[in-house]
């Protein structure tokens, strides 16, 4: 019988972990994050349920979407990126929108 270690899991993420901690973060990143609050907001399925069921997304949902995708471009534009790019200082809530 022979063994295989297998590259990955928890020693791998760890390492990567260390690595994003050590460079520096690029638009590419702030693209992520901006997808990730999107998708955590209900936009992505919303957006889903328009085209495919005809049922309106809510225009709260439209202007969350326009928020986060101009403050990912206006991160993107800072030389340096800061650091903690994803904190919520940054990005737009849909709590802020609801009572504005």
């Amino acid at each position: 019988m022979r063994l295989r270690v297998i590259e990955g899991g928890l020693a791998a993420a760890e390492q990567r972990g260390r690595g994003a901690e050590s460079r520096r973060p690029d638009s590419e990143d702030v693209r992520r994050e901006a997808a990730r609050r999107l998708g955590a907001s209900g936009y992505n399925r919303s957006r889903v349920m328009e085209f495919a069921a005809g049922v309106p997304m809510p225009a709260v949902l439209k202007y969350l979407a326009m928020q986060i995708n101009f403050a990912a471009e206006a991160i993107s534009r800072l030389d340096p990126i800061p650091a903690d790019y994803h904190s919520d200082l940054y990005w737009p809530k849909i709590d802020d929108i609801t009572t504005a």
